[in-house]
């Protein structure tokens, strides 16, 4: 079902393209985005209005969700779901208080009377976006609410599309995890539009229909998200422009090819354009997991797009010479989620410079990080891992230098900033300091 890409025989500049990404152009969807963008702008609720029915074929009564359908949704929860709610909840929370948290610096004095600090402040007001496509994404809620709150956000809104089975609402399970969240700004609007009326604001009749604009967006979309993304960056802040989810496993032959199948598999369920990556050097482990994929992806509920995903060119098994020469690769493919499944596992991982969440040995399978690990889900794809990290509680936080200097300290520095200002021709800035010691 995979195919096979050798690269045995590769130097090192080889590899960063020895798999293929999928095709996700998002400059072309930006044609269809502009318009919908500039509409959501000029004529506010109206255009999301004509939206709603046009690509979610319903509009709902009201934009924003109302409390008691929040709470509702909460009440008739499966108390399994429930409590799996509550624990991935209560993991992620942990993680973000005990390791994601940065604390404000202590002030710097880099000569008498001159101190430099650094002041940590979250973000004013945030828009989370949550899908609602292939799959209603209510971990997604978890992995964008939980790090902002603990960030101090003070203000946070949440958009997902309206189901037309639902009422024109959101899905049950998204609306229920804002309620436990304590989330009560919900608004039934999805796409492009969502993204829009973020980072423009909209003003209808009343509260329900009224959007106040955000600071940044954040969560993840299809391509006319990620597109809406790029057209409203500066406008309003964003997270990432993130692509088709990708899974790259590093694996030997002391690795299970039953596990190695069943976690390429969970993350085609995605998208046909989702990337299962296998990169080993144990041929017989490579036989072996084409084996158990056939029957596993036939016997599944989404086969049909799963196949095409692992069909396609950005998903293979890659045959290495050994380990070494799979950190390689894996480290120029900079994987979205990486998995080792080795002989010591902790330590090939600590070689990892280049994933946006390793996953370590056999008992840490991707979906275990989608929903209740603790850790973020909302990771960098197409290789931003390389230069970029996964959202968190500093994602929300920025960091305000405090510049704090006496007369005496600025006059002993006023020379060598007249001199430097005037040596970019900038004698507009040497003024700024030769009037404070001209008196």
């Amino acid at each position: 079902m995979l195919r096979i890409v050798d690269v045995t025989s590769e130097t090192t500049d080889d590899l960063r393209c020895a798999v293929p990404r999928a095709d996700f152009d998002v400059d072309a969807a930006m044609a269809a985005v502009i318009p919908v963008c500039s509409a959501v702008r000029d004529r506010g609720v109206e255009a999301l209005r004509e939206y709603s029915e046009k690509f979610d074929h319903v509009v709902p009564e009201h934009l924003r969700v109302p409390v008691e359908a929040l709470a509702t949704a909460a009440a008739n929860l499966d108390g399994t779901l429930r409590r799996a709610f509550s624990e991935s909840i209560r993991r992620r929370r942990h993680v973000c208080q005990e390791a994601e948290v940065e604390a404000s610096s202590q002030p710097v004095e880099v000569a008498g009377g001159a101190r430099v600090s650094q002041r940590i402040v979250p973000v004013g007001r945030v828009g989370l976006y949550v899908p609602g496509g292939f799959a209603p994404l209510a971990s997604s809620v978890i992995m964008n609410v939980v790090p902002a709150q603990e960030a101090g956000v003070s203000s946070i809104a949440v958009a997902s599309p309206p189901q037309a089975e639902f009422g024109g609402l959101p899905h049950p399970s998204i609306l229920a995890l804002c309620h436990l969240l304590g989330v009560n700004e919900v608004y039934a609007v999805g796409g492009a539009q969502a993204i829009a009326m973020f980072a423009y604001g909209v003003e209808g009749s009343d509260e329900a229909d009224s959007c106040p604009r955000v600071d940044m967006v954040t969560g993840p979309g299809n391509i006319y998200v990620v597109a809406a993304k790029r057209c409203l960056r500066g406008t309003v802040g964003i997270d990432s422009e993130a692509g088709p989810t990708e899974i790259a496993i590093l694996a030997d032959e002391t690795a299970d090819p039953r596990h190695i199948a069943a976690d390429l598999m969970s993350q085609a369920e995605h998208d046909t354009l989702a990337a299962a990556v296998l990169v080993t050097d144990s041929t017989t482990l490579a036989e072996a997991v084409q084996r158990e994929l056939a029957p596993m992806v036939s016997a599944t509920l989404h086969s049909e797009r799963i196949r095409t995903s692992l069909t396609s060119k950005q998903s293979a098994i890659v045959m290495v010479r050994d380990i070494d020469q799979g950190l390689e690769v894996v480290n120029a493919y900079a994987a979205e989620h990486l998995e080792i499944q080795t002989a010591d596992a902790a330590a090939v991982a600590a070689r990892v410079w280049n994933a946006g969440a390793i996953f370590v040995g056999p008992w840490a399978p991707v979906s275990l990080g989608d929903y209740s690990a603790g850790s973020t889900h909302v990771l960098p794809t197409a290789g931003a891992a390389c230069h970029s990290s996964g959202l968190s509680v500093r994602s929300f936080m920025r960091a305000v230098h405090v510049i704090d200097y006496t007369e005496d300290a600025l006059l002993e520095l006023a020379d060598s900033v007249e001199a430097f200002a005037l040596a970019e021709n900038l004698p507009g800035h040497a003024n700024a300091i030769t009037v404070r010691r001209s008196r």
